[in-house]
């Protein structure tokens, strides 16, 4: 697991590669899509990201959603301060705050 620093760049350079993935769907507990990440610009920081917590935590839970909330770094402040402005991040801060854990299906790229 990597330690996360104070930038969300610096990150994302410790996270392991999306190259293979087309996308990430977040299954509730009833076994719906609750929501997607697809592997598009501007959201491969997020892919990247939902990608290493299911590789290192097995789920989206609530210490797993902390952890993620670290790796977006200087983004959980200005998704608190914009609520709407990150969705991706409003999500792992509605689980660290007792939200449902979410299971993480990595959708590998058709090759």
């Amino acid at each position: 697991m990597i330690t996360p620093g104070d930038s969300f760049k610096d990150n994302l350079q410790h996270l392991p590669p999306i190259a293979g993935i087309e996308r990430i769907d977040l299954i509730d507990s009833a076994g719906a899509v609750a929501g997607s990440i697809e592997n598009q610009p501007g959201k491969q920081g997020s892919l990247a990201v939902y990608a290493y917590l299911k590789q290192a935590f097995g789920a989206l839970d609530a210490a797993a959603a902390q952890h993620g909330l670290a790796v977006f770094a200087e983004h959980t402040a200005d998704a608190r301060a914009r609520p709407g402005a990150h969705p991706n991040v409003d999500r792992l801060l509605a689980i660290a705050a007792g939200g449902p854990a979410l299971q993480i299906e990595v959708i590998a790229a058709a090759g």
